[in-house]
């Protein structure tokens, strides 16, 4: 399907970039730009730059640049035609589209009206129903009142086949796109969901996509054996390896404090909020995953392990060291007492869940009190088992100096020799993480290698696009990517609209410089004046240098050349002066007379 120039225009001026970006990535207001780590290439200090009202971000450390429609192809591995077309339904904007696209389009938007019915009317059932009574005093006995509840959107589902289903009146393409309903063996249509608490999952953007639902205890016959949790399956709306229970209310408090909780259960996400804590997330009934881990290292630098004792010593100790080094986080873990979850904790000692957090410590120390505190220390061969069991933990850290250091720890701890210690981990077979590749960052955008005068003109044409663009012709321009994005600038109406043009063109590099250049603040004491005669000066001096260089090849006569170059010399100390407006306008005659501006 092509779109139209007038339709992706109107696109990108309704869609507010900042806020589509911080649904992926913690951004802070600098200046006039907003700055966060690049999502892009694990790093420790923030080098990804938007500028919001021109709609267009940058990294300085891996060149990545774009708009809002590329910041949703390389984010959701769209195309270019669903990348517009998932901005235009954001942004309530109808596309001029064929008939075969409109009805996909139209689909899409069906499942998440459905979705949205479903969330409302589990919710009302809850909160209204008789039956659900149970359901209530429940959450009540889980220290959840009605105001939580709400904040939630918690729901219930009644005890029957297909109460939702003949309720909501849905067609079977969003039951089944949705994951609210299936056909079962009698080819009649049921409720996905039956006799349980529902926990709508919501989207980062606040777009309720799917639903957990928790077995409710005495409501049914314990007989059915069914699963505690049972959370929708994967759907056009919804992938659970990339959603995160609570991302949507929590990313707030995430960017202010710089930090993020991850928790197992629904339950205990609300217990945190409960406690004054409401960065908490959750995974959606799987484990914690790559995808998720990028997720969260793009709001927070500073990642706590909320689980059980058991669930948190149970996580994958080698992917976890991977991506802390990948994407450059410190994943640390919150310790609870034995046999508490975060939501019991809660309700019995919330100040305790407060300082676990608090003092959450790393995660290779987590798993090593686990393994000392599990071992028998009064004999000799107790201590050595232990010590064994301690040097697999430690070897399975990717530091040479991390290891050294809680082998220390452990020979301390255990009253052995720590030389001793260090020989044995030397024969203990250490498994290794694989290496990011982004542990090289990509040489910086070129905006510091250029002539500044240049670069100053063209921050100062992105500032103040009406006010300066007659007197700073492209032809000033003596760099020749400068140039090209003063005349992009001024044959097209936007940034956007010229960064695409020079792509086209194949001016890759002076594309690049545009983005670097949009999302730089321009200084607040730029004297527009001051730049243009800096400009005037940059193009005058090389356009002497061209006369000098004529002069050595006999191009022109030396007695002439001299007395021109003697009074332009003349004009240009008069760019400092008081007399500098007369001395620019001198200045770029001669120039337009020599063919340069």
């Amino acid at each position: 399907m092509a779109i139209s120039e007038d339709d992706i225009a109107r696109v990108r001026a309704a869609t507010d970039i900042v806020a589509l970006i911080t649904e992926q990535v913690a951004l802070k207001r600098v200046g006039r730009r907003w700055v966060g780590l690049c999502p892009f290439h694990a790093e420790k200090t923030g080098s990804f730059y938007v500028n919001a009202e021109e709609g267009r971000y940058h990294c300085f450390g891996c060149r990545v640049s774009g708009d809002q429609i590329t910041w949703l192809r390389e984010t959701q591995r769209l195309d270019f035609v669903d990348a517009v077309r998932q901005l235009a339904e954001r942004a309530g904007i109808e596309l001029t589209e064929d008939e075969s696209e409109r009805h996909l389009h139209q689909e899409r938007r069906r499942l998440y009206e459905a979705m949205d019915q479903a969330v409302e009317w589990y919710h009302d059932q809850l909160m209204n129903a008789p039956e659900a009574r149970v359901a209530r005093e429940y959450l009540k006995s889980r220290g959840i009142n009605g105001e939580v509840a709400r904040r939630f959107k918690l729901g219930f589902a009644p005890d029957e086949w297909d109460r939702l289903t003949t309720s909501l009146k849905f067609s079977p393409a969003q039951l089944e796109g949705t994951g609210l309903g299936f056909k079962n063996r009698l080819g009649r249509y049921q409720d996905f969901l039956r006799a349980r608490l529902i926990f709508p999952i919501f989207d980062s953007s606040g777009r309720a996509v799917a639903i957990g639902g928790r077995v409710i205890p005495g409501y049914t016959d314990e007989t059915r054996r069914e699963g505690k949790y049972k959370n929708s399956p994967e759907t056009p709306i919804y992938s659970k390896r990339r959603t995160l229970y609570a991302l949507n209310w929590a990313k707030d408090d995430i960017i202010r404090e710089g930090e993020i909780i991850v928790c197992e259960g629904y339950t205990d996400v609300i217990a945190f909020f409960e406690v004054g804590l409401p960065r908490a997330v959750a995974t959606c009934g799987t484990a914690l995953g790559e995808d998720h881990f990028r997720t969260l290292r793009n709001f927070a630098t500073r990642i706590v392990l909320a689980y059980d004792a058991d669930g948190a010593g149970q996580s994958a100790a080698e992917s976890v060291y991977q991506w802390e080094r990948q994407y450059e986080v410190d994943v640390v873990v919150a310790s609870l007492p034995a046999g508490h979850d975060p939501a019991e904790l809660a309700r019995e000692d919330p100040d305790a869940l407060r300082r676990a957090v608090a003092e959450a410590i790393p995660f290779i120390e987590f798993r090593l009190e686990r393994v000392l505190l599990a071992a028998d220390l009064s004999t000799p061969t107790g201590r050595a088992k232990a010590a064994e069991a301690a040097l697999k933990v430690v070897n399975e850290h990717p530091s040479d100096l991390v290891r050294d250091q809680y082998l220390i720890r452990v020979a301390d701890r255990l009253g052995l020799d720590v030389d001793t210690l260090r020989h044995s981990a030397r024969g203990t077979p250490r498994r290794s993480s694989p290496v990011s590749s982004n542990e090289t960052p990509p040489p910086r955008a070129p905006v510091g290698d250029l002539p500044r005068p240049g670069t100053e003109a063209l921050r100062l044409l992105l500032a103040n696009p009406a006010g300066v663009r007659e007197d700073l012709p492209a032809r000033l321009f003596v760099d020749p990517r400068q140039r090209l994005v003063a005349t992009a600038l001024s044959e097209h109406g936007s940034v956007s609209s010229a960064v695409d043009a020079l792509r086209s063109r194949g001016e890759v590099e002076a594309a690049e410089l545009l983005d670097a250049l949009v999302v730089m603040d321009a200084p607040a004491e730029l004297d527009p004046e001051a730049v243009i005669a800096q400009l005037v000066r940059s193009a005058v001096t090389h356009e002497l240098r061209v006369i000098d260089r004529e002069l050595r090849q006999g191009v022109i006569e030396p007695g002439l050349a001299m007395s021109v170059v003697r009074d332009v010399k003349e004009r240009v100390n008069e760019l400092e002066g008081p007399t500098r407006q007369a001395a620019i306008a001198d200045l770029r005659e001669w120039l337009e007379a020599r063919g340069v501006a």
